[in-house]
């Protein structure tokens, strides 16, 4: 999911949570879409309200990157460590984590290659479904729900997600596959998503829980994000974070992963 600040590609909640769960069979199931009813607002308009609600269309197109930094809390381990979100227009994306007892991990993506470097698994090249997943989920304008990038857009209903009532949509992608978002009725803001994407184990199912939504700049974020997956939970914090200071170098692939790139 690149979605925007905070929100990381869910390859490299992939990258942690994988070798922490254990092994269990995560849900591959996408929820069943309930009929639309016309009394509920269009998903168009309840993306479009969330837009206006942190800052505006032009204040995210006026922006060309991004640089956040915070932490990473793996509560069940009781593990806790360092966080660093690089992301720039028009869809590269770099994500550093250090978590002690698993070390350093990088995903990134630099418009055509995307990879992981860990030490569980070395350097390794993301291919097939998984590139184009990364490809997608690193769109810097991902939070503008482009219509070019959807084959379609629907309300399901109003339900409540987190003890607060929401609107939960569904995005059909043209890539194949589709994303369940969760916009707060009283706020507009988005408060949550449920996202499979594949890994190496096979499709994986999340379900993302947005929240803390604080100013930078001319735009909300959100500043937690926790994230359960394959009955591990992760809690992502958000410190700081910058616009439009990020050195295009900062995506170049390490020479680990020049290596296996043919």
């Amino acid at each position: 999911m690149t979605r925007r600040g905070i929100a990381l590609p869910l390859a490299t909640l992939l990258a942690i949570a994988a070798p922490v769960a254990r092994a269990q069979q995560p849900q591959t199931q996408a929820p069943a879409a309930a009929p639309a009813d016309a009394a509920l607002p269009s998903a168009r308009s309840i993306i479009d309200r969330h837009i206006k609600e942190i800052g505006g269309r032009q204040a995210i197109l006026g922006l060309n990157s991004t640089h956040a930094t915070g932490t990473i809390t793996l509560p069940g381990p009781g593990l806790s460590g360092k966080l660093e979100v690089f992301h720039a227009k028009p869809n590269k994306a770099l994500q550093r984590m250090s978590l002690p007892g698993i070390g350093d991990v990088e995903e990134g993506f630099d418009g055509k290659v995307g990879w992981s470097l860990s030490p569980m698994t070395g350097p390794t090249l993301v291919d097939g479904k998984q590139l184009d997943e990364r490809s997608f989920d690193s769109d810097f304008y991902e939070e503008l729900k482009s219509g070019d990038r959807y084959s379609s857009m629907s309300t399901i209903e109003k339900t409540t997600f987190e003890g607060r009532p929401v609107y939960k949509i569904r995005l059909v992608k043209k890539t194949g596959g589709e994303d369940i978002e969760f916009y707060d009725v009283e706020t507009g803001l988005r408060a949550g998503l449920l996202s499979t994407r594949e890994s190496p184990m096979g499709p994986m199912q999340s379900t993302v829980v947005l929240g803390e939504y604080k100013k930078f700049g001319n735009l909300l974020q959100p500043t937690t994000m926790k994230v359960s997956m394959m009955g591990t939970q992760m809690v992502m914090a958000i410190t700081t974070i910058e616009y439009d200071k990020v050195d295009p170098a900062v995506f170049g692939a390490p020479a680990a992963i020049k290596a296996l790139v043919k």
